[in-house]
């Protein structure tokens, strides 16, 4: 019985000197309170300088204006009734003192009456006289609720052949009596090439459409779901300038650019919000600011897969990395290690997040464990609790956004690279280096800030 004893007892020894297992019980730090996700984002300015072609705004106005575009059937009022066709596409040219000079050919029907009146009769006659010939126009323009608006003054009405009529056998010359009657039409001729004009190129349709489809977050890795998102604050515009066959305004976007990690973001455009500001200039360039956000959850997903395939330890004493959690905890990161092997339970690191500017890594440069899972590991697990170990954690525990930061400057290069938002409307441009700005935490989420610079300009070419 003694020696049966004795026996249990050295197999008892051996069996517990063979399991090094240790269980660990560290106290929890809980995270700070969880509110809404508040951070200082810089803002961003776009520039998108415009450049519309004289010729689409000729197309436009020709589609707009056809056939008869003025008409005065009273002749009782000064013995005439007029009648005036677009016969010939409208031309427009710009002049060196930055208008635009619009050439319409046009034919005009003339019922000129004329007789006396005598002893109570009146002996009346009519005749009618067509007329062919060029109004040339001079408009100024600007920009008014996102309308290119334009102000048209006549300034000639050249006819092909002196207006004339023949009077018992005689040709009479009726111009004096033809070209005071311009006055009567002449407002209305102005008036319907500015309306043309306006009612052409309003602006607002397609700016808007255009920003809708930038602003909708765009998915730069279905790997690490990351998105790019674009919120706009206001629109800037400058005064149109008409110079080289073309008409050029300055447009530029106020707005936050942000890159999230996670599930797709909602878009935070509202159509209803955007103001269309004049200022008298703009910069020439885009200056970006990105915030890049991970909140901690999505952080861990990816910080997991560094430890995958991953033993930390010396001789027979290892543990491998299950799982992580990383949450906020005043004013620096807290991440809780899952181990197994050696030592099984929870570990927690603290620690504030640093940028590596060549690796595009968010790092820990002085990594330590949380006091309480320090003390636990010094009387239990000492060899965990070793300088060594911790700096293999704190090597493991990074994680790049370089793919991130270089699929959304690739997202940008494709808005800036010809793009076509909609038919006839071209942006391009060039897109500059990422510089890093700093790191802020919050209590949700890992905010990274970078600038980012370049140019961007906006060409309507062969707008239908």
């Amino acid at each position: 019985m003694f020696k049966l004893l004795r026996l249990s007892f050295l197999i008892g020894i051996i069996f517990s000197s063979c399991s090094s297992t240790q269980k660990i019980a560290a106290l929890k730090p809980e995270p700070d309170d969880a509110g809404p996700l508040i951070y200082d984002n810089a803002i961003s300015f776009v520039n998108m300088p415009i450049t519309i072609k004289l010729k689409d705004i000729e197309y436009q106005i020709n589609k707009s204006l056809n056939g008869l575009i003025y008409e005065d059937s009273n002749i009782e009022d000064d013995n005439l009734t007029v009648k005036i066709w677009k016969i010939a596409p409208i031309t427009l040219e710009n002049n060196r003192e930055g208008k635009i000079n619009t050439i319409l050919p046009l034919k005009a029907t003339v019922n000129y009456r004329y007789g006396i009146t005598k002893f109570g009769i009146s002996l009346y006659d009519t005749y009618e006289i067509n007329l062919n010939g060029t109004v040339n126009l001079i408009s100024n323009v600007g920009l008014t609720n996102w309308k290119l608006n334009t102000q048209t003054e006549l300034k000639s009405l050249d006819w092909n052949d002196s207006p004339s009529i023949i009077i018992a056998g005689q040709k009479v010359s009726i111009t004096y009596l033809i070209n005071p009657a311009i006055k009567f039409f002449k407002s209305e001729i102005e008036k319907s090439i500015d309306e043309a004009i306006k009612k052409s190129l309003d602006f607002k349709p397609n700016v808007l459409d255009a920003l809708d489809k930038i602003c909708t977050p765009a998915l730069m890795s279905a790997e690490y779901e990351s998105w790019l998102r674009i919120v706009p604050i206001e629109l800037y515009a400058t005064e149109a300038i008409v110079n080289n066959n073309s008409i050029t305004l300055g447009m530029g976007l106020k707005c936050n650019i942000e890159t999230l990690i996670g599930p797709q973001p909602e878009s935070k455009f509202d159509i209803n919000k955007i103001i269309l500001k004049p200022v008298s200039k703009m910069p020439d360039k885009i200056t970006a600011n990105i915030a890049v956000v991970s909140t901690y959850h999505d952080a861990a997903k990816i910080m997991v897969k560094n430890f995958q395939g991953k033993e930390f330890g010396e001789g027979k004493k290892k543990v491998v990395v299950q799982n992580i959690a990383i949450w906020y905890k005043d004013g620096k990161m807290v991440i809780a290690l899952d181990l197994l092997g050696s030592v099984n339970g929870t570990i927690y690191l603290t620690g504030f997040p640093q940028y590596n500017e060549t690796t595009k890594e968010i790092y820990f440069e002085q990594l330590d464990y949380v006091l309480d899972t320090k003390a636990k590991l010094l009387s239990s697990a000492n060899w965990l609790a070793s300088g060594y170990i911790l700096k293999k954690f704190q090597e493991t525990c990074r994680y790049s956004i370089n793919q991130s930061l270089e699929e959304g400057k690739q997202i940008m290069r494709n808005y800036t690279q010809n793009y076509s938002p909609m038919p006839g409307v071209f942006i391009n441009g060039d897109i500059g280096d990422i510089e890093f700005k700093k790191i802020q935490l919050t209590n949700k989420a890992i905010i990274a800030f970078l600038n980012i610079n370049g140019k961007i300009n906006i060409t309507i070419d062969g707008l239908k």
